[in-house]
């Protein structure tokens, strides 16, 4: 969540009122308004609070044109009239909404098959708030696992743990070594390789590493990194030095997408040096925010001391969660969609997903200014940057353009060693139709003259320019 300081200069005029906000008596809205930064004297209608806090929304950007985000926006009727029931709900309270708490079990049990882990039924995991949360708690069980195994030496100034991770990590693991003291060792990104390079992750790992963190699906460029590969190597290294180095993937994006559209990837749980695995319901699983799931291996994968058992209004409750009290209706969303949909209609809906992002990249290269990093065919994701004879404008000029329509795409340079590079992302989402993805290819057409026309490009601070900061 963003940490607000206060406006340096406050507006200190009050809302503005329209006289027919005063169903009763119009002339009262107009001598009558409620400050902004403090709470009213007194109660309004809830017509009228209602039509202010609603006016003041519709300057926010349309979330179906936002292809900057992940997160789902866009569900069925039903679904959504579920959430609605169940929103006061507390997920927390296990003992009072039993019900609620056997679908998130059911969840667990679903994504622990759909992961091919060793035993489903008896798998141990949990619904989070989002993947952020769930890749705290995946980093909390791989810290304490390791300093279990290192009880004689740590903690000591001799032995601060490590985590390895690629330089295209999500803001969360930098969060995570930065809130419990783990020193984040990161792979750069080299050439044409944006990602995490198993050999070089490997070399990072020494009697310190807490795991290494393997992403299934790069918010960059929306590719996958080689999980297999990865664990091949941490096999070698352990043949070599005796080092046994356990790997977290997050599948975020990508551990709803792969499943469905890439058999035979191996990334999962079949994999014997995968401990743990996250996802986010609210990305790729089509449910709106905010949920996510994290899953162990087995229970030896998760320290039992991590696990509180809480006795709370009449019942014994084992949790492992930063947050508390949260409503359980992304919980109830989520095994709606599990059994609305199946296996066969996450397959559908996600092949759709890919074949817009595929098309849509395809169509986007044959303009020919620019030139495509990726393709969709992974995540349903692509990233492109101009092409080299493009001299008159940039990614954050063609951004700027594009918002001029109502879409949000953003734009943002690439981390060490590829701050030379500047690119736009596109995420398609179920939602994002065909249909759709022609109207934004047709307004980027129109925006092409516009910008071939400019004297050069204008943008003069890229940082500040970057509308993405991953």
């Amino acid at each position: 969540m963003p940490l607000h300081t206060g406006s340096q200069k406050p507006d200190e005029r009050p809302m503005s009122m329209n006289p027919f906000f005063g169903e009763a008596n119009p002339v009262v809205e107009m001598t009558e308004a409620p400050p902004k930064h403090r709470l009213p004297a007194g109660p309004m209608p809830p017509s009228v609070a209602y039509q202010l806090v609603h006016d003041e929304l519709m300057l926010d950007g349309n979330s179906r044109l936002n292809l900057a985000t992940f997160v789902t926006t866009w569900m069925e009727e039903q679904a959504t009239r579920l959430m609605g029931e169940c929103c006061d709900k507390n997920m927390i309270d296990k003992d009072e909404y039993p019900r609620t708490a056997e679908l998130e079990r059911r969840c667990v049990a679903m994504l622990a098959t759909l992961w091919n882990a060793p035993d489903p039924e008896n798998t141990v995991g949990c619904s989070t708030t989002g993947s952020s949360e769930a890749c705290m708690l995946a980093g909390m069980a791989l810290k304490r696992r390791w300093a279990l195994r290192n009880a004689d030496r740590y903690p000591s100034s001799q032995a601060r743990p490590n985590l390895v991770m690629g330089v295209n990590v999500q803001v969360c693991w930098e969060k995570f070594c930065n809130f419990w003291e783990v020193e984040a060792r990161q792979v750069p990104m080299e050439g044409d390789r944006f990602h995490l390079d198993p050999q070089a992750a490997a070399e990072l790992c020494d009697e310190n590493t807490i795991g290494v963190i393997g992403i299934l699906g790069s918010t960059f460029d929306g590719s996958y990194e080689p999980i297999a590969d990865l664990c091949t190597a941490l096999d070698a290294l352990q043949e070599r030095t005796g080092l046994d180095v356990p790997v977290h993937v997050d599948g975020a994006s990508g551990g709803m997408i792969a499943p469905f559209l890439d058999k035979d990837l191996v990334w999962d749980f079949r994999l014997p040096r995968v401990a743990s695995i996250n996802t986010s319901g609210h990305k790729y699983g089509l449910v709106y925010p905010g949920v996510g799931w994290a899953l162990w291996r087995d229970k030896q994968a998760l320290p039992d001391e991590l696990v509180f058992r809480v006795n709370y209004l009449g019942g014994e409750m084992p949790t492992f969660a930063l947050n508390f009290s949260r409503p359980g209706a992304q919980v109830v969303a989520q095994y709606y969609t599990f059994l609305r949909l199946g296996h066969d209609g996450y397959r559908a809906v996600q092949q759709t997903t890919r074949n817009v992002a595929r098309g849509l990249a395809a169509k986007v290269e044959e303009m020919g200014d620019f030139r495509l990093l990726t393709r969709g065919d992974e995540l349903p994701v692509f990233a492109f940057t101009t092409a080299d004879h493009v001299e008159k404008y940039d990614v954050f000029d063609v951004s700027r353009r594009l918002r001029e329509f109502g879409w949000l795409v953003p734009a943002y340079t690439f981390p060490p060693n590829r701050e030379d590079l500047a690119v736009l992302r596109v995420v398609c989402r179920n939602g994002f139709s065909a249909d759709l993805a022609e109207l934004f290819l047709e307004d980027l057409c129109r925006a092409l003259p516009l910008l071939r026309r400019q004297p050069h490009p204008l943008t003069r601070d890229k940082q500040k320019a970057t509308s993405f900061h991953h």
